[in-house]
């Protein structure tokens, strides 16, 4: 078995076995417990998509902006330019 299926088959079976604990302090035990149980999801979850905004921002904020199509258009028709007369000159030298 690979190293990728075997990571797979460990975080399907993680996932599962968070759901598991989390059904059971939710509705099987006591009260007090399911409420911090669902104090700290809730925690969680907002610490997760604050997370994932802040690696958006931190992403975007420090990636340099793309070139223009018109300077992309501009380089490409110089390359063509510069392979043609290339394929000329090698065509007088025969």
């Amino acid at each position: 078995m690979n190293k990728d299926k075997v990571i797979g088959i460990s975080l399907v079976g993680g996932a599962i076995l968070v759901s598991i604990i989390v059904i059971y302090l939710l509705f099987l035990a006591s009260e007090a417990v399911a409420i911090l149980t669902i104090k700290i999801v809730v925690a969680l979850a907002i610490i997760a998509i604050a997370g994932i905004a802040g690696w958006i921002g931190y992403t975007l904020a420090t990636t340099p902006p793309p070139k223009p199509i018109e300077e992309i258009e501009k380089e490409i028709e110089e390359e063509l330019k510069k392979l043609e007369q290339e394929s000329k000159q090698a065509e007088a030298k025969q």
